[in-house]
């Protein structure tokens, strides 16, 4: 049997300028079975290579999509990955069962409190109704949806804070499938 393997798809617009994407992506990166793709970084013209993209999600069990919510989705860097990518014949459709079986992971920050996502907060809709277009994307791909890991009001939380959800994380990754041990 071989080990479960895991990708992560970093993909905030400026990594180096990043407090809360830099240290969770740091937090990870030395684990085994876990390549770590920067979009930003790895397309700057944002040509994105699909062919090596799909290369990557054929080989790992676990899809990791490690961003901070920009407008109620996803950033732009991510955005085009996802439409150059998850493609017809490949992702969905006839033929497109590449990613069928495999798991996704949404590990997410927010500039605002969790308070605020809610039918009464700030921003009206709770994470679980925003996330409907991600979950709606992983069911026509044929992934199973993993709970997001979310860190609310990140620009506020303290360096302790953070840590202790970057340690979180790192369990998360650490805590494959019993299926695939």
């Amino acid at each position: 049997m071989t080990a479960h393997r895991t990708l992560v798809v970093v993909a905030h617009p400026d990594l180096a300028a990043s407090r809360i994407t830099a240290q969770l992506t740091a937090a990870i990166r030395d684990l085994d079975g876990v390549t770590v793709r920067e979009l930003a970084t790895a397309y700057l013209d944002r040509r994105v290579d699909a062919g090596w993209e799909q290369e990557l999600l054929r080989e790992h069990d676990t899809i990791v999509l490690q961003f901070p919510w920009h407008w109620y989705s996803v950033p732009g860097v991510l955005k085009e990955w996802m439409d150059q990518v998850l493609t017809y014949g490949f992702a969905y459709g006839a033929g497109g069962d590449a990613l069928h079986g495999k798991r996704l992971q949404l590990v997410i920050s927010t500039g605002g409190p969790e308070s605020s996502y809610t039918p009464t907060g700030h921003n009206r809709f709770t994470m679980a109704e925003l996330l409907r277009p991600l979950e709606a994307t992983a069911h026509l791909c044929g992934l199973d949806m993993a709970e997001p890991l979310v860190l609310h009001a990140a620009p506020r939380v303290t360096p302790e804070e953070l840590a202790a959800h970057a340690a979180r994380y790192r369990e998360l990754l650490l805590a494959v499938p019993a299926a695939a041990r």
